[in-house]
């Protein structure tokens, strides 16, 4: 199959040192608004692989999101708000990147070349075939997210993927692909741009949709939030208030008892 970096090819706009501030965010939001909208166009494949996600979840298994770069950080982030926002243990949804945590903050030379840390980084949380790992690679030719996503599929693990350009290597290895075709960026090549907003999107989507399947939120509300500060705290009493028809000092002391928004109200007995 014919494969070409859309995400590498030329910027539909030129000479950007030229531009005044004005034209510079206009045009850099010309080109984000069209990420929606290819996004729209890959959620058959999204819907694919959440409901792959959501199966194995259900039955005890895990969510590993595996990148490099730019690509491995939206992963971690993605990954590290499903706790507070959804109540889940911190294993449930695992972020991994090239290099470690350490390239969290600061890019690991050639750690992305690698084609066996991929592996071993997988296999020090002791992955099995209850797990799903999804690789993000906004090129879809990341050696350390392939070669990750080639063992997973060697040892009967389900792989999927999220990448910006049509028939990459990566999406040719995954066995439920995700292809958001955002085209070139404003500035050549800097795929944080739209292909890092349409891998966020995605990652939105995949996670958001598996713990409402997963039974996380009640109506449209976070019952399981973690309530680690004021402001969570604030939200959950007036979800309490909402939910059950009481006064606000009545809410404040259910949710102090009980600990968390679902258990208040499952609890609450006038």
């Amino acid at each position: 199959m014919s494969f070409t970096k859309t995400t590498e090819q030329d910027s539909n706009y030129n000479h950007l040192e030229k531009m005044n501030v004005a034209e510079l965010l206009s045009n850099i939001n010309n080109e984000d608004k069209t990420v929606p909208h290819a996004v729209e166009k890959a959620l058959p494949q999204i819907e694919t692989l959440v409901t792959q996600v959501v199966s194995k979840l259900k039955s005890g298994g895990r969510l590993f999101y595996i990148g490099a770069g730019t690509s491995g950080r939206l992963g971690i982030v993605d990954a590290s708000e499903c706790p507070p926002t959804f109540g889940v243990d911190h294993g449930l949804v695992v972020g991994l990147i090239a290099g470690g945590d350490s390239a969290i903050r600061k890019a690991v030379e050639f750690a992305e070349d690698s084609t066996t840390l991929g592996w071993d980084d997988l296999q020090a949380h002791k992955i099995t075939d209850k797990d799903v790992v999804v690789g993000i690679a906004a090129s879809g030719t990341t050696p350390y997210v392939i070669s990750a996503l080639e063992k997973c599929n060697q040892n009967n693990i389900i792989t999927g993927c999220i990448t910006c350009n049509h028939n990459s290597p990566l999406s040719l290895t995954a066995q439920y692909p995700i292809e958001v075709i955002v085209g070139p960026e404003f500035v050549t090549g800097s795929s944080r741009m739209k292909a890092g907003t349409a891998q966020k999107l995605v990652l939105n989507m995949i996670t958001t949709a598996t713990m409402i399947q997963l039974g996380h939120i009640k109506g449209n509300k976070m019952v399981d939030m973690q309530l680690s500060n004021n402001k969570l705290v604030d939200r959950g009493t007036k979800m309490i208030m909402q939910e059950l028809g009481i006064p606000e000092n009545k809410a404040q002391e259910l949710l102090k008892k009980y600990g968390s928004v679902r258990a208040a109200i499952h609890n609450y007995d006038d």
